[in-house]
């Protein structure tokens, strides 16, 4: 089954990104930065994310988000699914930290279970269709709407969801041009795919080198 290895996000200055997700998120290994200064502007298509225990885990990331120079997009907030809310890096990444939990049952902490990559494309079928082709294998399926592949072993799980939707869920607009300023790296080899998300060939086990 093919697998994503690494996330790479094309920023502006690395080394103040890797300070931001550090202190962020405790996220050192899992993530990949390099220097970009490709064009971008508004929505760039994809989300990163976090899903924790319970709600004072969503709370305490968020907080040392916000003290890092993260903006908030959608206030932690309850609703029908759990607990979540979304902010943006300093990179212009944004990422959603969530729960299925609506209330805690143990101790906080800053564990973090997974790490979902969603990627807005403008037709999920076909999108679907296409990384099947590639290898991966579908974990969750709804029509049209979202799409969810089976995890292998790398720290992240991919899922695709309608540009628009994405856009929803994350609180802004889903106008934006230019560069995605991703690249996400796996087993599957260097390919584009419908929606111009760009594949780099990585071993996972070659991912934290």
């Amino acid at each position: 089954m093919a697998d994503i290895a690494s996330v790479t996000l094309e920023v502006a200055d690395p080394s103040a990104a890797r300070r931001f997700y550090s202190a962020a998120f405790g996220l050192d290994t899992q993530l990949r930065l390099r220097a970009s200064e490709a064009p971008t502007t508004g929505f760039r298509r994809f989300t990163l994310s976090l899903t924790v225990q319970g709600p004072g885990t969503v709370d305490s990331l968020i907080g040392t988000a916000l003290d890092a120079g993260a903006t908030v997009l959608k206030p932690a907030a309850k609703s029908l699914w759990g607990y979540g809310g979304v902010v943006q890096a300093p990179d212009g990444t944004i990422w959603k930290v969530a729960t299925s939990a609506k209330k805690d049952t143990g101790p906080v902490t800053r564990r973090i279970d997974e790490m979902v990559l969603l990627l807005g494309v403008a037709d999920v079928t076909a999108s679907k269709r296409f990384y099947v082709a590639k290898g991966l294998t579908v974990g969750k399926s709804f029509g049209r709407v979202y799409a969810e592949f089976a995890s292998g072993p790398g720290p992240v799980k991919l899922a695709l969801y309608r540009h628009k939707a994405l856009a929803k869920d994350a609180g802004v607009t889903p106008d934006g041009s230019g560069s995605h300023r991703i690249a996400i790296g796996g087993d599957a080899g260097a390919f584009t795919d419908p929606d111009g998300f760009a594949w780099e060939a990585v071993s996972p086990a070659l991912a934290d080198s």
